[in-house]
């Protein structure tokens, strides 16, 4: 079976079940939906294979079922994600059916073939505990690297609990990512502060390359730009000096990404964007390795309630840690 190509379907056969126990109960993390509770069954279960399962190049509107399943499990999505996501990189998303059924799915972003995520992994409820979600995870790594260019650098956000699952998949551990939740300040926005469409695109787009692992311009103009989604700027002497996004979910709101110089910065920032939505929940994904970011959260009021592992699968990526004070997304980097 030549498996080389991202669009031609992949079909498996059935083997003998060695007691993989798959559930969902977690969320915005690449096998959050996986829990093995067989310790050797983790470590064989690249050997079971659903019958007659396809993993193929998604369609648009599959990917609107999965951000409906991914509500129902609790993720909130972001309202405009899906739009988002799917424009970024069309050929990087996934879908697993079974007997012309889509059972789960995935993505595989490419930015510019030098920096890939996996991501927005869900399997139907129905269809867990059969080996699927393992048999797709490997898969979509695998196609994966075939559209990415050596020695590209692949991320993910995932389940702290299966760590060593990732490991053994050539993924290394980075840091931990804290989300945070806590109801947004009613006060004033912080004078000195700008919209974002105040500053030139190519100011923000170079700013935040130097924060993230790779250019994602396409990505970036849409993000800013969404119905709902709000983001300021701060300037320093001519220069950005700093940038952040809030966006609208299901539930509340997100604030990410939130990239800045220095502290101050980036709480002013965090109050700006939390002065829009004043006495609504807000989330801020926190890197831990950042510890003023952690500071600026709980000196919010705001209260630890998820968290993820973020890892990479080759060489680990260089950025200022200390100015990345919010992620973007679990389910894109």
């Amino acid at each position: 079976m030549d498996l080389r190509t991202i669009h031609e379907p992949v079909r498996f056969r059935t083997t003998k079940s060695s007691g993989l126990n798959i559930h969902g109960s977690f969320e915005h993390c690449d096998f959050t939906n996986l829990y093995f509770t067989d310790k050797m069954a983790c470590m064989n279960a690249h050997q079971e294979k659903p019958a007659d399962m396809i993993i193929r190049q998604m369609q648009r509107e599959e990917l609107d079922v999965l951000v409906d399943w991914a509500a129902a499990e609790g993720w909130n999505p972001g309202l405009n994600d899906a739009d988002v996501f799917w424009a970024t990189d069309p050929e990087g998303f996934i879908a697993a059916e079974l007997k012309g059924e889509l059972v789960g799915g995935g993505s595989i972003v490419s930015y510019g073939g030098v920096y890939g995520f996996m991501g927005f992994f869900i399997v139907h409820p129905d269809h867990r505990g059969h080996g699927l979600g393992n048999t797709l995870w490997h898969e979509r790594l695998r196609r994966l690297k075939t559209r990415l260019k050596p020695p590209a650098v692949i991320g993910m956000d995932g389940v702290f609990d299966m760590q060593a699952y990732y490991a053994r998949g050539g993924f290394q551990f980075q840091c931990r990512d804290l989300r945070f939740e806590g109801a947004a300040a009613t006060a004033p926005e912080p004078y000195g502060l700008v919209d974002v469409s105040e500053v030139p695109f190519e100011q923000v787009d170079r700013y935040d390359q130097a924060h993230f692992p790779a250019p994602r311009s396409h990505f970036l103009r849409q993000w800013i730009s969404q119905p709902g989604h709000q983001a300021r700027a701060v300037m320093r002497e001519g220069s950005l000096a700093g940038y952040a996004v809030l966006r609208p979910c299901r539930s509340g709101f997100k604030i990410g990404p939130l990239f800045a110089d220095d502290a101050s910065l980036a709480t002013a920032l965090f109050q700006a964007l939390c002065s829009q939505v004043g006495g609504e929940t807000v989330y801020l994904d926190v890197p831990e390795n950042n510890p003023a970011a952690v500071t600026l959260a709980r000196e919010a009021g705001m209260k630890e309630v998820f968290g993820c592992a973020k890892m990479y699968f080759g060489p680990m990526p260089r950025l200022p840690e200390n100015e990345i004070f919010g992620v973007t997304t679990f389910e894109l980097g």
